[in-house]
């Protein structure tokens, strides 16, 4: 039996809460390996913390110039030397674009070759997925990725969040919410289904548990229609009358939602409060004035209308919660008014999953303080292009 196969197998056949364990054991059987590490990126993407609080490298790694960290930032395997002969692999823990964490394994440095490398990067993808799936089951991976403790209502929030990246043929998507452990009611939400990207970004009302009631009603509502097959205008109408319906109008929600076809680029956008949309192509940045609608839940019954836009190939949205665009520096400039243009311009280079941290890094230095008072969340879809004839007729929900 092939050796990346039977590590597979025995992931596949690991309760849920000792996958960590069994991994280790495989790879030390199959591979020599003398050391194995498995760490999980934070809520904030600032560290990889381990998997196993119990090792004996238990302190987090900070991503930032740190080896681990460029296995995750560049999504490619990182080779560093170890003590004697060995060599430490680091290998991105990543399933179809959702970034988990890295896989560290001390290899013989004789058999660190090709070959080897190649099944280690097949093991490490399917580690991601036996992670992913295994949330289902177990907290332990859950709790083991926090840097510190969530406040209730960011862990309502982030309950409601799916993958922060994505990256299928026809796109690929990143994005994030910051402050990671104490949210006040912003979000974003996004599925690849029926031929089509679905993609929300939430700016929420209030704070704290209530904030994250509001905007837990409005992501329901949105998935439901999305889910009953109605337009990307219904969708908004039937989360407006879903939190009207139980606030009368003493609460609202402001939302961006953008929905692609998957097969022609086409674009539908419907504008209903405060997130903002800016396009990359080429060389310019621009930000794209859509026709603003009410809030959700604001009356009730209003009639929202989708706007039409099309993505070529290259493209790339940016979309940005007030909490980022009217963030004011010290002097009382807007993050908006210069500073946004320029960070997305500067991260043109950098894939999706890595802009939203990178714009989030960016306003904090605008904003001259940490952490940030409001939420902040940014996504960002590159537009690849329609998929080829033989690929179609997958979807996938998130």
């Amino acid at each position: 039996m092939q050796r990346d196969l039977a590590v597979e197998r025995a992931l596949d056949a690991a309760d849920p809460d000792r996958l960590v364990d069994v991994l280790r054991s495989a790879l030390r059987e199959q591979y020599g390996a003398a050391a194995v590490e498995l760490r999980l990126a934070d809520y904030a993407i600032h560290s990889l913390q381990p998997a196993r609080p119990d090792s004996a490298q238990a302190d987090p790694i900070i991503i930032d110039g740190t080896a681990q960290g460029r296995a995750f930032g560049s999504q490619e395997p990182v080779v560093a030397e170890s003590a004697g002969e060995d060599r430490v692999l680091h290998l991105p823990v990543t399933h179809r674009g959702d970034r988990v964490g890295v896989l560290s394994v001390t290899v013989p440095a004789a058999a660190c070759a090709p070959p080897m490398l190649d099944e280690l990067r097949r093991i490490s993808t399917v580690t991601a997925r036996e992670i992913i799936l295994a949330a289902r089951e177990t907290d332990r991976y859950e709790v083991g990725r926090r840097a510190e403790r969530l406040t209730l209502a960011a862990e309502m929030q982030w309950l409601l969040l799916p993958a922060r990246s994505c990256t299928r043929p026809e796109f690929s998507l990143g994005a994030h919410l910051e402050p990671a452990y104490a949210i006040y009611g912003d979000g974003f939400d996004w599925s690849v289904s029926g031929g089509h990207l679905t993609v929300a970004v939430i700016n929420g009302m209030g704070q704290g548990v209530n904030a994250a009631l509001l905007t837990a009603l409005v992501v329901a509502a949105l998935r439901n229609a999305r889910r009953a097959g109605l337009s990307l205008a219904d969708q908004a109408v039937l989360a407006d009358e879903a939190v009207f319906s139980q606030h009368r109008g003493k609460a609202h929600v402001e939302a961006l939602l953008v929905q692609f076809e998957l097969a022609t680029g086409r674009v539908e956008v419907v504008d209903a409060g405060s997130p903002r949309l800016w396009r990359v192509r080429g060389d310019m940045v621009e930000p794209r004035h859509l026709d603003a609608q009410m809030p959700l839940g604001m009356f009730g019954d209003t009639d929202y209308r989708m706007e039409p836009m099309r993505v070529e190939p290259g493209d790339r949205l940016v979309i940005v919660g007030d909490g980022v665009y009217a963030a004011a520096s010290p002097t009382g400039e807007k993050f908006e008014q210069r500073a946004l243009a320029h960070t997305i311009t500067a991260t043109r280079s950098l894939p999706p999953a890595q802009v939203p941290t990178a714009v989030l890094h960016a306003l904090l230095s605008h904003y001259g303080q940490s952490p940030l008072l409001d939420d902040a969340v940014v996504a960002c879809v590159d537009w690849h292009g329609p998929r080829s004839a033989e690929g179609e007729g997958e979807s996938e929900d998130a």
